[in-house]
């Protein structure tokens, strides 16, 4: 007889994020296709109180650390302020997490965000958990956190890279056993989700009556969208009724705002603020675009794919330049470069059906591997070796 193997998983996060929707499509993908792994995700500060009503539709057991809702007290923007939080949340989680661990023995901690907090915990204390660490983004190491990572890394069980050149760099480092260090992609696709939201309207108090291109993202430096604003307004010399849509909130709100107002640029460029359900601009805009400095690996361009949405994007030399290949399932353009990103635009607007079709096809078998049923096939391989996998993928 198969003991149940307890899965618990550790992201913490202040603003909204991509990361925790793969949480969620990363326990649900255990929940929903094995019967030896059982999901929980840790709720220290009410971070996941918004998803309560989803996560107990999918039977995924939330544990909650902490009564108090610190989180609506905490600084969640800027460099400093953000610096702040992280001090205040590793002191209030440090013994928390610890006894969690040590009375609860999960047989894995999938770490997530906040890293450094389990991962210091790993180095001081023995567990019988296996740590998983699972990088999401291109990390940033200075020569502490490099240390740091090394030490810890002697006694973690497995890293997980979203992208092959997240993996190759991690692996350049030398700073782990490289036998530990996996590709495993984001359960980013969840067709059952999608099929039920495509044809949902969220209620905003805007109108898309024409055309228009959509972008999607945190309004910060990253995403890069004053960039965008900057390309679009050329093009809106040629098309003066197409619209650029912009959904997202961040810290860059008002510089974007102040750009839109200064340059004329209100009737054609709308922020339309936070979206849970960005499914039904994706579908019914000309193309999707991202003009991220970076991104490892790109929700949002999964997202544009599963839509059967026409991608433009830039080369940043990490998610986007390995998922979309030029004319082949999208349009790149040069990052950063503004004659590129318009020359690019353009013919992203005059593209034939027929070619639009083939891009569009490309890209949508592209994404084939971000789906949950890939990722709990993959992830399971590790987690549970003896566990029986299916061997079916159901896709659109």
């Amino acid at each position: 007889m198969t003991t149940n193997k307890k899965i618990y998983y550790w992201a913490p996060h202040l603003v909204n994020i991509a990361t925790p929707r793969a949480v969620i499509n990363s326990a649900y993908s255990m929940q929903k296709y094995s019967k030896n792994l059982k999901s929980s995700i840790i709720n220290f500060f009410g971070e996941f109180d918004n998803f309560r009503n989803e996560l107990n539709q999918k039977k995924i057991n939330l544990i909650n650390l902490y009564n108090h809702k610190i989180i609506n007290f905490l600084p969640k923007y800027g460099f400093l302020q953000s610096r702040i939080s992280f001090i205040v949340f590793f002191i209030m989680a440090f013994m928390p997490l610890k006894n969690l661990l040590k009375k609860n023995k999960p047989d894995f901690l999938i770490i997530h965000l906040i890293t450094a907090l389990p991962l210091f915990l790993l180095l001081l204390f023995n567990f019988e958990t296996k740590f998983i660490l699972r990088i999401s983004g291109t990390p940033k190491l200075n020569y502490l956190r490099k240390f740091f990572w090394k030490l810890a890394f002697k006694k973690i069980f497995l890293v997980t890279c979203p992208t092959l050149k997240t993996l190759n760099y991690l692996k350049s480092l030398n700073i782990v056993d490289q036998k530990k260090i996996i590709l495993l992609y984001d359960p980013v696709i969840n067709v059952g989700e999608f099929r039920n939201k495509i044809s949902l309207i969220e209620k905003k108090n805007i109108s898309i009556d024409t055309d228009y291109i959509f972008a999607a993202g945190r309004l910060t430096f990253q995403k890069n969208f004053l960039f965008l604003c900057n390309c679009f307004k050329a093009i809106v010399a040629d098309y003066p009724n197409l619209k650029l849509l912009i959904a997202g909130e961040g810290e860059d709100r008002m510089k974007i705002l102040s750009y839109i107002k200064n340059n004329n640029l209100e009737k054609n460029i709308i922020l339309i603020g936070y979206v849970n359900n960005i499914y039904y601009y994706m579908r019914n805009s000309k193309f999707f675009i991202l003009t991220s400095l970076w991104e490892d690996p790109g929700f949002v361009l999964l997202e544009a794919a599963i839509c059967r949405t026409l991608v433009v994007s830039g080369n940043c030399d990490s998610g986007p330049n390995e998922l979309i290949k030029d004319k082949i399932n999208g349009i790149k353009f040069l990052l950063n470069d503004n004659n590129s990103c318009v020359e690019q635009i353009r013919y992203a607007l005059k593209v034939n059906y027929e070619q639009k079709k083939e891009l569009i096809l490309n890209n949508l078998n592209m994404c084939k591997k971000f789906t949950l049923f890939n990722h709990y096939r993959e992830f399971a391989k590790i987690l549970s070796p003896t566990e029986v996998l299916p061997k079916k993928n159901i896709f659109i």
